[in-house]
């Protein structure tokens, strides 16, 4: 299970390290794709699998389907972690995510976020301003 917030750098070759307490769910691969709110996605390839399966499962004759499911499974690229435990972060990735050299990783259960440090920081600041409102429409739901 992934959880917490990590403070870490891009070096020049693209490359970012990945939180020591999460490198044993990678040793068998991982899948960093887009994500969503400006984000990206990394999860070990049997979290992945599962992902994958549910988005190919998606109506083919809905558009927001197809759209959300391009979105994830043509912008995904399968990634190894090296002894040092980091591992590169395709260029067009790291564009879609505008990720500067300091970024966040934050673990949510299933999946890792990577985010540029600035953004996460928006977004944080934003959801913690907001955090009674979306209490009361989760409880609605019966959350």
């Amino acid at each position: 299970m992934f959880i917490g917030e990590y403070h870490h750098q891009i070096d020049e070759k693209g490359r970012m390290a990945v939180p020591v307490k999460f490198r044993p769910d990678l040793i068998h691969g991982a899948v960093v794709t887009r994500g969503l709110d400006s984000s990206l996605f990394l999860l070990p390839l049997e979290e992945w699998g599962k992902l994958a399966t549910s988005l190919a499962a998606l109506p083919l004759g809905q558009s927001n389907s197809r759209a959300f499911a391009r979105l994830m499974l043509a912008g995904a690229m399968e990634v190894g972690v090296d002894k040092q435990g980091r591992f590169v972060i395709p260029e067009y990735l790291r564009d879609y995510a505008e990720l500067g050299k300091k970024v966040v990783i934050v673990g949510i259960h299933t999946r890792i976020e990577i985010w540029d440090e600035g953004k996460w920081e928006t977004y944080r600041r934003q959801t913690e301003d907001d955090a009674e409102k979306i209490a009361e429409q989760l409880g609605e739901l019966g959350i």
